[in-house]
């Protein structure tokens, strides 16, 4: 059988050579994918692995300081949105809560607000042609509960030396998250 040849740029790239790889990043910095790192930012790749590394273990924390909050059932995604719709107590849009959290998915979005409305956590109004949402008393509640538990097994252990630092952190956070958007965008148009 004749195989097949492509002029397609896609499978040009493919067809290349291999770029020169770094050495191993073992003396050099802590990574997860090696054959990512750049020869230009070596520290980009330690800090997507210490985002991933942040992100589990962030994750795995919310979810069992919500379950110690009497919550056991609740993903990651629906403590965030239980949160959300707790904050500074008005209601809020499926598009605006999906903005704020950087949400690109509003089915899933929509998914975690429903089991919360079904839980009796959150009140979903429609109010014209827009459904609200707002915490119900015993969503307040596990809030605060959640609140609590943080206070006593997290905060209690915080060096608070390092507030300047995690404030430093939390803005870089912020500026990365819109350089990924930038390239996420980027990558959609090759």
């Amino acid at each position: 059988m004749a195989s097949k040849t492509s002029n397609s740029p896609r499978k040009a790239v493919a067809k290349s050579a291999k770029p020169e790889m770094p050495a191993p990043t073992s003396a050099r910095g802590i990574v997860s994918s090696s054959h990512l790192v750049s020869p230009r930012s070596l520290e980009l790749s330690e800090f997507e692995f210490g985002l991933i590394v942040a992100w589990n273990a962030f994750s795995r924390w919310a979810v069992r300081c919500m379950a110690a909050s009497g919550c056991p059932d609740l993903t990651i995604t629906d403590v965030l949105l239980l949160h959300h719709v707790n904050h500074r107590a008005r209601n809020k849009k499926l598009a605006d809560i999906c903005f704020v959290l950087n949400y690109e998915d509003t089915h899933v979005v929509a998914y975690g607000l429903k089991k919360l409305v079904t839980a009796g956590l959150v009140l979903a109004e429609k109010q014209g042609k827009e459904v609200f949402y707002s915490p119900t008393p015993e969503g307040e509640a596990a809030a605060t509960r959640y609140r609590e538990v943080r206070e006593a097994c997290l905060v209690d252990n915080l060096d608070v030396e390092r507030n300047h630092d995690i404030g430093e952190m939390a803005r870089l956070l912020r500026s990365m998250s819109g350089l990924y958007d930038q390239a996420a965008r980027a990558a959609t148009s090759l």
